[in-house]
């Protein structure tokens, strides 16, 4: 039988990581366009943030792949069955794939890594540059797909109003919501 919420762990997760990557853009774009003094700092906080955010992934699909979670509206259109299956496993992809091009990029870049960890890539400073350029991509895709996510759950929320958004509500679920 499937629940009617997700398991409070992954809830947790969830919101943690929204918020962490909504952070994570904006100290991005604020990296980008900072040339002050507070740049290194910026720079220490993204690496450690998109550290931090690489192993909630690693732990969020673990939970996604073990762990029962609840249907989706019986009465939902198939091609929105199918976009909402698609959406959700390309913002897998992309919060996998976000910290593994810093990371790859800081090893190509011959840049310090956090918590001295190894190099995943050669370094080679062409490899460095599209790296960097494939890590920005990758940014404005994952914002765009963030956007299309938040806008999906607003559509359920305010116009479906068939419980999607409230089964990952953070906090506890009272029975009979």
């Amino acid at each position: 039988m499937k629940p009617d919420v997700f398991h409070p762990l992954a809830r947790l997760i969830h919101w943690l990581m929204a918020v962490l990557i909504i952070a994570m853009l904006f100290i991005g774009v604020s990296m980008v366009g900072d040339l002050s003094l507070r740049h290194p700092l910026l720079i220490d906080l993204h690496k450690a943030t998109g550290l931090a955010l690489l192993v909630l992934v690693i732990v969020r699909l673990c939970l996604r792949l073990t762990l029962p979670h609840p249907p989706l509206p019986t009465d939902l259109p198939a091609l929105q069955r199918i976009a909402a299956g698609a959406s959700h496993w390309l913002l897998y992809g992309l919060m996998l794939a976000m910290p593994l091009l810093g990371w790859a990029m800081l090893s190509a870049g011959g840049y310090p890594r956090p918590l001295q960890l190894p190099a995943i890539a050669p370094h080679d400073l062409q490899l460095y540059a599209v790296l960097r350029q494939a890590h920005g991509w990758a940014g404005y895709l994952l914002f765009a797909t963030v956007l299309v996510h938040l806008g999906a759950a607003l559509m359920h929320a305010l116009v479906r109003r068939d419980g999607v958004l409230r089964s990952m509500w953070p906090g506890p679920v009272r029975r009979g919501e």
